[in-house]
């Protein structure tokens, strides 16, 4: 296994590692709440749509292509945020959420037979949920509400594991370090958001 890491490691383009720190660049900027995050964010984004194509994973090719244009409506809703909230943090109901993991649990359940049937997708179930769960936490970044750092750590271990598997051990240690700032990220919001609450 360690040495399939290695090979992989090896073949990895200069353009996927390019991605890979556009991708960080983003996440330290958000968990900063800079805007000049969603252009790095949506500049990784873009390379990740062929990447994700090339690896047999058209669910993520789909979601890189929505991550570009929320990238468009995040630097929106934030500048509006800035001047109208000061740039507030927000949090939703628990009801909010439910529903919205319901949603998501059921239309990832819908793409992933169809990406079964109809495609040569090679993890149809997992790449639906990942890609299904990443919408609606992107969403909820761009309305700069505290939980999108709680959806974003379950999907950060789901996607390790994807695309680890795939053989993109780059991609993979993206999602880990992701996966420490999502879990930074949330800390950070929620002391920030009981700042502001006082």
């Amino acid at each position: 296994m360690i040495e399939r890491l290695l090979a992989d490691l090896e073949a990895t383009t200069a353009i996927e590692a390019v991605a890979a720190v556009l991708g960080i660049v983003y996440v330290a900027l958000i968990l900063k709440r800079q805007r000049a995050g969603w252009i790095a964010g949506s500049a990784s984004s873009l390379i990740y749509v062929v990447l994700s194509f090339e690896a047999r994973l058209p669910m993520q090719a789909l979601l890189q292509a929505y991550y570009v244009a929320m990238g468009a409506y995040g630097w929106i809703s934030w500048t509006r945020n800035a001047a109208q909230e000061g740039g507030r943090i927000r949090r939703g109901r628990p009801r909010e959420h439910l529903v919205a993991i319901a949603a998501v649990v059921a239309a990832s359940g819908l793409t992933a037979r169809l990406l079964a049937t109809e495609t040569h997708a090679a993890w149809p179930w997992i790449d639906s949920l990942t890609t299904w769960t990443s919408l609606y936490a992107t969403w909820l970044v761009t309305r700069m509400q505290l939980e999108n750092w709680l959806y974003w750590i379950v999907n950060d271990l789901l996607t390790v594991f994807l695309f680890g598997a795939q053989g993109h051990p780059l991609t993979a240690a993206l999602y880990l370090v992701y996966l420490g700032f999502s879990v930074s990220g949330f800390l950070t919001w929620r002391r920030q958001f009981r700042a502001q609450a006082a």
